[in-house]
Parts: C-alpha cells; sequence; structure tokens
C-alpha cells in the first residue's frame, strides 16, 4: 500500500509540474497540450482509444507469450548443448544488438500489415532478456546439489527437472520482469512502420495531424497498459517459483490480496 501511495504521489507532481508549466509558458496546445485538455481528450475519445488499445494489447500479450516461450527454450537449449550454444549465442548477441527499427520493416515486408508482424516484433523485443536471464539462471546451479543427484539414481533428465530448472525460475521471473514492459514497446514500433489500427497507427496519425492532445492521450493508455503488465507479472512470480520468497515489497501491489485481519 505504501508503495501504490508512493506511486501515485509521483504521479500527481508530475502532472502537477506539466500543469504550472504549461500554465506560466503558455506554449501552443500542438506543441505542449495541458494535462486538463489531455484528460478531456481521453474521455471524448475513450471508446475509440479503448478499441485501439485493445488491438495493441493483443498484439502485447501474444508477443510476450510467445517471446517468453521461445526465449526460454533458447535459455535451456544452449545450457543443455555447450556447443550450440557457442554457436548460437553470438548470434542472438548480434541479433539483440541491431535496432528494432532496423527490423521493423523486413518484419511488415515478410509477414504483412497484420497482426503477425506485430507480434513477432514484441516478441524479439523481450526475448533475449528471458533468454539470457533463464540461461543464466541454470548456469548458477550449485555444484553441491549437483554432486548431490549425481550420488543418487538420479538421470539427467530428472536433475534438470528437479533440480536445475526450479532453482533457475527465480532468474526466469526476473526475465520477465525485465521484458514485460519491453513488449508494449515492440508491438508500438510494429503499428509505426506500418498498420492499420492499435495506438502506435494512432500516434502516427496524431502526429501528423498536429493533434498532440490525442498522442498524449494514447501514450496514457500505452503507459497504463505497461504498468498493469508489470503488475501482472508480479502477481504471477509467487505462483512460478513460491519457495524464492522475496526480501522486499513490490512496487507494484497487487490488488487481488486481501488485507490480512
Amino acid at each position: 500500500m505504501r508503495a501504490l501511495r508512493a506511486t501515485l504521489f509521483g504521479l500527481l507532481a508530475v502532472l502537477l509540474i506539466w500543469a504550472v508549466f504549461v500554465a506560466l509558458a503558455a506554449p501552443p496546445p500542438y506543441m505542449l497540450p495541458s494535462p486538463a485538455r489531455v484528460a478531456a481528450t481521453l474521455w471524448a475519445r475513450s471508446g475509440f482509444l479503448l478499441a485501439q488499445g485493445w488491438l495493441t494489447l493483443v498484439e502485447t500479450i501474444l508477443g510476450l507469450v510467445f517471446g517468453a516461450c521461445a526465449g526460454a527454450l533458447a535459455g535451456l537449449g544452449t545450457v543443455l548443448w555447450p556447443r550450440l550454444g557457442r554457436v548460437a549465442w553470438p548470434l542472438l548477441l548480434v541479433l539483440q544488438a541491431m535496432p528494432v527499427f532496423a527490423l521493423a520493416p523486413l518484419l511488415v515486408l515478410w509477414f504483412g500489415f497484420g497482426l503477425v508482424s506485430k507480434v513477432v516484433m514484441a516478441a524479439l523485443v523481450i526475448f533475449f532478456p528471458v533468454a539470457s536471464a533463464f540461461a543464466d539462471g541454470l548456469r548458477r546451479t550449485e555444484p553441491e546439489l549437483l554432486d548431490a543427484a549425481a550420488l543418487t539414481t538420479a538421470t539427467h533428465w530428472q536433475t534438470l527437472r528437479f533440480v536445475r530448472i526450479p532453482l533457475a525460475l527465480p532468474a526466469l521471473v526476473t526475465g520477465l520482469r525485465v521484458a514485460a514492459p519491453l513488449a508494449p514497446l515492440g508491438a508500438v514500433i510494429g503499428e509505426w512502420v506500418g498498420a492499420s489500427g492499435g495506438l502506435g497507427f494512432v500516434m502516427i496519425q496524431a502526429n501528423a495531424r498536429m493533434q498532440t492532445d490525442l498522442m498524449f492521450a494514447a501514450l496514457a493508455l500505452l503507459a497504463a497498459m505497461t504498468l498493469a503488465l508489470r503488475a501482472l507479472v508480479d502477481e504471477l512470480a509467487p505462483r512460478l517459483a513460491p519457495w524464492a520468497a522475496e526480501s522486499g515489497p513490490s512496487p507494484f501491489p497487487s490488488l487481488l490480496r486481501r488485507k490480512s485481519s
């Protein structure tokens, strides 16, 4: 609850500074609209923005699911087969180092202007953080535990399933926490390059028409979506690795937990 209050206080402080700056500097509305003007646009165009936001949310969630699964499998594969990892990991690093804007036009060319290119873009953005975190967690299994498993009748796959993967799940959760806020970015970049709908499409059209208040309204909806995804990952984290207790409170406290009496 304390973290939630701090988040709300920070948001109100930013809005207050924004409103005071607009009142004193009086910039043209097409340069910087006031928070009240953005809120009025968000309310007046709520139906339109929610429909476009739903499209971006679907692209984001699908990209998050596919990217997380592909990243986890890649991290597992590079640890299980070290020779494959020595060959594949530099290629993954090169892919991660490339600007996503350079890949987006190719994805649109290959997969079209529809849903698939945006999902692939979102999956690529979050693939490497998940793969890197999970592979690092698998490599950091304590040697004493592996030696203890070797003294039993456990096979290599049983050791992997019951020792290495469970101990690496907290690292996987960390990768998901890093990747979740990036997933909407991948979807929006894909919409910027070529799309017929979505919040990224709304931003491009609003910018071309100097409708800055509409662009800020779309940004506000995208920010809310990003925070919701991060909160969802924080909510699922204790279920993925219930044995790995965290020492501090989450910055995104769950709204689903009831206050203990």
